[in-house]
């Protein structure tokens, strides 16, 4: 069973994708750890990611996919575990570079695809539902308000303190501007696949927009 999960930045969805895939007994698939193993790919083989060429030839030969481990999630970079490296600033830096190019794009989804061809899997980005999975078996467009979204990052900066509303409504413009962004761009905008179900995350806790979706699993598995 493949599940996706779009939605705004600041959404929840990875903290909700990854609770739903441990209830389930899925695969929780990190879309971005997958563009930064592409980046990291990039920089094994020294090529230039200022090269737009360059890179789109060298992307056919990175083989990547994702395995859980005792619990833990591993990505795979031709055959090794490269886990441990991803966080690094030069892979994420690198990261940035390599997502805006298309040819990339399209090796990536030709590779999730190919992992939810073998697995259970919940996906969560912003072009899931509608590009990567458009035939999965139950869709999830999580939302919540702009402030509320703010407001979460913000606590998350204050290290669960309450902020001071300068700070919140700061976030608030910068989300209102990445989810224009992200709405208008050429490729793969953020966009609600007719198919999706909405749910709204605003006044609901983790464990209920969770419960939710597991519900909403088991109608499409007939339980």
């Amino acid at each position: 069973m493949n599940i996706a999960i779009d939605g705004p930045a600041g959404a929840g969805k990875s903290t909700i994708a990854k609770k739903t895939a441990e209830a389930l007994g899925s695969i929780y698939v990190d879309t971005g750890a997958m563009y930064r193993a592409m980046a990291m790919h990039m920089i094994n083989e020294k090529v230039d990611i200022s090269d737009q060429a360059a890179v789109e030839r060298a992307c056919v030969s990175a083989d990547i996919t994702i395995r859980h481990i005792d619990g833990a999630q591993h990505v795979f970079l031709n055959g090794g575990d490269v886990t441990p490296g991803l966080r690094a600033e030069e892979v994420g830096n690198a990261a940035s570079t390599v997502s805006k190019y298309g040819a990339v794009r399209e090796r990536l989804v030709e590779l999730q695809r190919a992992l939810a061809a073998e697995e259970d899997v919940v996906m969560d980005g912003r072009d899931i539902g509608t590009v990567v999975l458009p035939d999965a078996d139950l869709k999830i467009f999580l939302t919540a308000r702009p402030y509320v979204r703010a407001l979460r990052r913000a606590k998350e900066l204050c290290g669960g303190e309450v902020p001071p509303e300068e700070m919140v409504s700061g976030i608030e413009e910068e989300i209102r501007k990445r989810d224009e962004q992200d709405m208008t761009r050429e490729i793969s905008p953020l966009v609600r696949a007719d198919d999706a179900v909405p749910v709204d995350s605003s006044d609901l806790s983790i464990e209920e927009v969770t419960e939710k979706i597991l519900s909403l699993a088991a109608e499409r598995r007939g339980d």
